[in-house]
């Protein structure tokens, strides 16, 4: 609160957001919006005002600035004039939700937002099937449905999955499962299709647990259906059910 009441502006994504803020605590400081649409006319002001000597606080509605949110070009353009930049540490929906959902964090692929076309989205998601490591997306509220089915179609139903909603608010949700399972229980809930989402998901297994998996299910197959044999391995070596029993069902 120090860093807002101090500089000589605050360019908000809403103002009107940042100004509940602002008012629960006395705040004075004048705002000036600062958005996706107008950014690229915005910041050039900003910068100038800079270079002669203001401070000026950046700020989102949620979360950290340009963490899927404005201010990129804010940034580029003081760091290209030598101005210096200053990180105040915040809330990060991103880092909230790999703290707590329990799949791999040592490393992480951070894709944002998937395109909100279907065919658009599926592609991006296939050009994502082989990556090993874990997966982070936001979503909206009313994408949140087919975009958890269009990672079971094309990732894989038995692809485990945690889906983070509403983090650090009142009704924060975290829930785990498979793909399929949490496409089920968001159907099933209206109230989990509500908010802002983090939807986490395993990267595709390693080499060795694959063939692993491919040479349990083979074995398998002299006394299971291949699907059977697919699903019994997937859930012994870790190996996607999908890829082991495209592996075997021609065999």
């Amino acid at each position: 609160m120090a860093v807002l009441a101090s500089v000589a502006c605050i360019a908000a994504e809403d103002t009107r957001r940042t100004r509940v803020l602002l008012e629960r605590y006395g705040i004075q400081t004048p705002m000036l919006a600062l958005h996706e649409h107008n950014e690229e006319r915005v910041v050039p002001g900003l910068v100038e005002r800079m270079r002669e000597g203001q401070a000026i606080a950046l700020v989102s509605d949620a979360g950290t600035p340009l963490i899927s949110d404005p201010g990129f070009r804010l940034v580029r353009s003081a760091r290209r004039q030598g101005l210096p930049v200053v990180s105040v540490p915040g809330p990060s929906a991103l880092t909230a939700a790999l703290s707590i959902a329990g799949l791999p964090c040592d490393r992480f692929v951070f894709e944002g937002f998937l395109p909100a076309r279907a065919a658009a989205r599926r592609k991006r998601l296939a050009q994502l099937g082989g990556e090993p490591r874990t997966l982070v997306f936001f979503e909206s509220s009313h994408r949140i449905v087919e975009a958890v089915a269009d990672m079971g179609a094309v990732l894989g139903p038995d692809r485990e999955a945690v889906i983070c909603r509403e983090l650090t608010k009142r009704f924060e949700t975290v829930l785990t499962g498979t793909l399929a399972a949490l496409h089920e229980r968001l159907g099933a809930d209206a109230d989990q299709q509500k908010g802002e989402f983090v939807v986490l998901v395993a990267g595709q297994p390693a080499a060795a647990e694959l063939a692993a998996g491919v040479e349990l299910a083979r074995a398998l197959l002299e006394f299971l259906p291949a699907s059977q044999a697919a699903r019994v391995a997937a859930r012994v070596t870790g190996a996607a059910r999908r890829a082991l029993y495209a592996a075997i069902a021609e065999e």
